[in-house]
């Protein structure tokens, strides 16, 4: 997955995977995690995702991670947000209140952008790249974010033959890999949502769960 795809996918608005609500595992999960007042929390591949907005509606300094600078504009726009615009090493943060997006390659992330940050919402970056990036992601995300970390991470379960991604099937036992290591997983839902799915029934997809853990950094 080379950043044009991207680019590309934003620039001509193929952006199925983006929602139009916010995820109800989010509003129904995220409580439990007993976060702090004010905890900053790394959203990788945010998009213009609302779950960003909503998280900084429950008080939290919110750091959200997108390769497309049309996305990141967007979401200021349609929010009617005036966001500073500044530069961090490699990334152009924009910045509105509690909410900051940083444009550009989430790999380019350093520990030290990130040492303040005490959870993660993943909700759309593990199932966004294929096999070779997932391992450098979760290894990134290992390098990176302190310990004791807490979030939630969602990701789809489904036949990849039956339909090629993004988004990605990524099986448990492969979250367990990735993660198990350098993370304490929980799974908190693992719901078939293959009926509200009409882009996978088109597909000819028979089977479509989606997995919430829970995970802590250790």
């Amino acid at each position: 997955m080379q950043p044009e795809f991207w680019h590309k996918k934003w620039a001509s608005n193929q952006i199925g995977f983006h929602l139009p609500q916010v995820n109800p595992h989010l509003r129904r999960f995220w409580p439990q995690l007993a976060l702090e007042d004010g905890a900053r929390v790394l959203v990788p591949l945010c998009g213009k995702s609302l779950d960003v907005l909503w998280l900084a509606h429950q008080g939290h300094e919110v750091l959200g991670v997108e390769l497309s600078e049309k996305a990141v504009e967007d979401f200021f726009a349609e929010h009617g947000f005036d966001p500073a615009i500044s530069e961090q090493g490699p990334f152009k943060v924009y910045r509105a209140g509690s909410i900051e997006l940083w444009c550009g390659d989430f790999f380019a992330l350093s520990a030290g952008d990130v040492a303040d940050c005490s959870a993660l919402y993943d909700r759309a970056a593990l199932i966004a790249l294929p096999p070779a990036m997932r391992e450098r992601y979760a290894d990134h995300l290992k390098r990176i974010l302190p310990r004791d970390s807490l979030g939630l991470l969602i990701t789809l379960d489904y036949d990849q033959a039956q339909m090629p991604g993004p988004p990605f099937a990524v099986l448990d036992e492969e979250v367990q890999r990735l993660f198990g290591t350098a993370w304490t997983l929980k799974i908190l839902e693992d719901q078939d949502v293959l009926s509200e799915s009409g882009k996978f029934i088109e597909a000819g997809v028979v089977r479509l769960e989606e997995r919430v853990y829970r995970v802590s950094s250790r």
